[in-house]
Order: C-alpha cells, then structure tokens, then sequence
C-alpha cells in the first residue's frame, strides 16, 4: 500500500491549511493510499533547538534524536507521495514549515525523500495575497531533496494544470481550490504508483553495503 502523508505548515492544527491537505489527501485515500498528516509545530515542541543551526555537517540528527520531530522524520522515510501545505505568511512559507523543513538535512544526507513524489497547496487571505510565490517555495523546498514534483493536472481534469492549490480564506468557501486539491491529491497518488520501482531502486542502494 503506498503512503501519502501530508504537513501542515501552519500553526493552527485545524486552520485552511488544514482543510485543504485534507481535501487532498482524501482523493489519495480513496485510490486506496494509506494518508498521515503530521504537524510541523508538533514536531518543532519542546526541541532546546527551535532552528537548524548547522551544527555538524553532514548533519548527524543529534538535536532532535529521541523526540517527535524524530518519529515524524522516519514517516517520512516510508512515504511514496508527500504535500506540503502551508499559509503565506509575508510573502512566503510560515516559520513553523520552514524550521521543520530545515531539520530535514539528515534525510537529505541520506537521499531519504529523493524520487517521492511532492505537491503543495497554499492558503490567503487575499486573493492575490503571495498563493503563487509560496507555492513556488515549497517547490523548491521539495527539489532540494531530490522529489518528483507535480501540479494539479489530470487526464480527467479540463486542463494540464498549474503549479498546485491555491486557496483564499475561508477555504471551504473556495471551491475552485477544493476541486484543485482533490486534483492534486489524486496526481500525486497515481505518480506516486508509476514510480514506485524508481524509490525501491533508492532504498536498495542506501541498504546495501
């Protein structure tokens, strides 16, 4: 069964942000996905270091071993598609997704996410409130650890799609950015299930001796 998970970048737990990966992840649940959906303000509580401050190179992970933010990173090692989703927040990704995404320098070292397939969705308040910028951020984000990234096109949708879902608030009013979500949700399970031998090819590599 493959694995999506999404993370919410913003630090409402049940905020847009939310609502919208959940929007998507229920399209990948249905095409029979196994969904999580972690929390990057749960993963960064209680850590003594709130942000990567390039401790050791390459990074060993000793600032967060044996904590939350530890588990959700092994999630993240077993996942075939990950969406990121967050608010704009001046411009671009909130603090919260950022210092998470930061830590993930060990799961770079190890090529952990390279070939998973990544979509994200983004939240306003205005209508042309940054949606775009900070979707493109977390593209960028996702392709400095080597993931497949794709939009919200699909042979059954009306067209080749765009960047991601870009919502304006309140999202469950949005529903143009619903029906995107549900688009991406399914784009990023069915890439996910043509790519799998690419991941399994990875992971031999990183096991063997």
């Amino acid at each position: 069964m493959l694995l999506v998970v999404a993370v919410n970048g913003s630090p409402r737990r049940d905020g847009n942000t939310v609502k919208l990966l959940a929007c998507a992840l229920e399209e990948a649940m249905k095409r029979g996905a196994e969904t999580v959906l972690l929390h990057a303000v749960e993963g960064m509580a209680g850590l003594k270091a709130q942000y990567c401050l390039h401790c050791s190179s390459p990074c060993k992970g000793g600032c967060y071993e044996g904590t939350r933010l530890a588990e959700m990173f092994d999630i993240l090692r077993q996942a075939d598609g990950l969406l990121l989703g967050s608010p704009v927040y001046f411009g671009t990704v909130a603090a919260p997704l950022k210092a998470f995404w930061d830590k993930t320098r060990c799961l770079r070292k190890e090529k952990a996410l390279l070939n998973v397939v990544g979509g994200g969705v983004v939240t306003g308040a205005s209508r042309f409130g940054g949606q775009e910028a900070t979707l493109r951020a977390l593209h960028e984000m996702m392709l400095s650890q080597g993931m497949t990234i794709v939009g919200d096109g699909h042979l059954t949708d009306a067209d080749a799609g765009h960047h991601g879902a870009c919502a304006q608030e309140p999202v469950l009013n949005d529903r143009w950015a619903l029906e995107r979500a549900r688009v991406l949700g399914r784009r990023v399970f069915e890439v996910a299930q043509a790519t799998v031998p690419l991941r399994q090819t990875c992971t031999a590599a990183r096991v063997s001796p």
